[in-house]
C-alpha cells in the first residue's frame, strides 16, 4: 500500500444552496406577496434539470405524506461563475431530511472513493468523482444508489461561487477552527472563534494539504461551513432579491421543482436545525496507477444503515463493488457535529 498522495491542485467544497433557496422561496410567498412570489418562481425554474434517472420511489407521495427525503448534493470542479456544468464533482454529500423526527443527516462521500461506475464498467475501478464527468447527474445518482443501496430522491449541483455569494448575502458565518493553518491569504487559529466572509469561508473549507486527516479533515470543515450557513436562516430576508437569486440559479442545477421546494419549506425546515454528520471512511490504496480510497464492505454497510436510519427505512444490504479485490479497515466512528439533537430515526418499512 502506498502512502496517501496529496496533489497540489486547488479543490472547491460543495455549495449547499438548496436549503437557502427553500427558505427564500417560502418567505417570498408569505412576506412579500404573490407578485414577488411569482417572480421568484419564474427565476428558480431556470435551474431545473431532470436527471433522467427512474426514481426508486414515488417522491411526490413522499412529500405529500411528509415523509423523509434524500438529496444528493454535488459541487463541480469547473471553477468559475458562468461556466457550464462539466468536469468532475469535487464533493458529494447525501443529505436526509426527516420531518417526522425533526432531524437532518449529512454524509460525505470522499471524491477519491473507489467504485465501478454503472454503464462504464469497462473502464475498471474509478474514483467516484468521475461518475458525473462520465454521465452527468444521472450516472452520479446511479453510482451512489448502487454503491450504498439507498434511494436518492433528488439531486442538486452548483459551480464555484455559489457558497461565497450566499455567505456574503447573509452577512458571513462564524466558525471556531479545530486546527491552525494559513491558506489562500488567510490565517486561522485553533480554538479562536472567527467571523468569515464568503472568500474566507471558502479558504477555510478548501485547505487539504496541511490537514493531518487529509481530505477527510477537509470534508469535516465543509460540513461545518454548511451547518453555520443553515443557522443563518434568520437572515434569509436578505436573500429575497431577484437579481441575487437570478445570478445564483445560473450556477445551480436541481431536479427539485418549485412546488417541491415550497412543499419542503412548509414542512421540513424544522429538521434542518437538528443536524448530525458522518463520512464514508476508506484507506488509501493504489489501483490502476491511481491513489484511491477503498471502503470495506462493513464500512459501506455502516453508511447504508446511517442513511436508512435518517430516512426511517429498514436497513438494507449494501451494494457491492464488482472486481474489487482490496478491502479497507472498517471504522465505526462518526464526527458528530450537530445542533440540538441526534440524527437518525425509527426503522420503518422499506422504500
Amino acid at each position: 500500500m502506498e502512502p496517501r498522495r496529496r496533489p497540489r491542485r486547488k479543490r472547491h467544497p460543495i455549495r449547499n444552496i438548496i436549503i437557502i433557496l427553500i427558505l427564500a422561496l417560502f418567505a417570498g410567498g408569505t412576506a412579500y406577496g404573490m407578485h414577488k412570489y411569482q417572480s421568484l418562481k419564474n427565476t428558480v425554474k431556470s435551474s431545473y434539470k431532470a436527471s433522467g434517472v427512474k426514481k426508486l420511489r414515488n417522491v411526490d407521495e413522499q412529500l405529500s405524506a411528509k415523509k423523509p427525503i434524500s438529496i444528493l448534493l454535488m459541487g463541480t470542479d469547473t471553477g468559475a461563475l458562468g461556466r457550464t456544468f462539466a468536469g468532475r464533482t469535487d464533493s458529494m454529500m447525501v443529505v436526509t431530511i426527516n420531518p417526522k423526527t425533526d432531524k437532518t443527516t449529512i454524509t460525505s462521500l470522499p471524491r477519491d472513493t473507489a467504485v465501478n461506475i454503472p454503464g462504464y464498467e469497462n473502464y475498471g475501478v474509478s474514483k467516484i468523482n468521475a461518475a458525473y464527468a462520465y454521465g452527468k447527474s444521472k450516472t452520479a445518482i446511479t453510482t451512489v444508489q448502487q454503491m450504498l443501496n439507498v434511494p436518492i430522491d433528488f439531486y442538486a449541483i452548483i459551480n464555484m461561487g455559489g457558497m461565497e455569494k450566499i455567505i456574503d448575502e447573509v452577512g458571513g458565518v462564524t466558525l471556531t477552527p479545530t486546527l491552525s493553518f494559513s491558506y489562500g491569504g488567510y490565517t486561522f487559529k485553533k480554538g479562536v472563534k472567527t467571523h468569515m466572509n464568503g472568500k474566507k469561508a471558502l479558504a477555510y473549507s478548501r485547505m487539504r494539504d496541511d490537514d493531518p486527516k487529509g481530505d477527510y479533515g477537509r470534508q469535516t470543515r465543509q460540513r461545518k461551513v454548511i451547518m453555520a450557513l443553515l443557522k443563518k436562516s434568520g437572515s434569509v430576508s436578505t436573500l429575497l432579491n431577484e437579481a441575487f437569486i437570478s445570478s445564483l440559479t445560473k450556477q445551480t442545477q436541481t431536479d427539485l421543482t418549485f412546488n417541491d421546494l415550497t412543499a419542503l419549506a412548509r414542512t421540513y425546515l424544522s429538521a434542518t436545525q437538528h443536524i448530525k454528520t458522518t463520512h464514508l471512511q476508506g484507506t488509501s490504496e493504489t489501483i490502476n496507477s491511481q491513489s484511491m480510497e477503498v471502503a470495506s464492505k462493513s464500512e459501506l454497510q455502516r453508511v447504508t444503515n446511517y442513511i436508512c436510519n435518517g430516512l426511517s427505512l429498514e436497513y438494507k444490504a449494501t451494494g457491492t463493488i464488482a472486481n474489487m479485490d482490496t478491502a479497507a479497515t472498517a471504522t465505526t466512528s462518526t464526527d458528530t457535529t450537530e445542533s440540538n439533537g441526534d440524527a437518525g430515526g425509527s426503522n420503518g418499512g422499506g422504500y
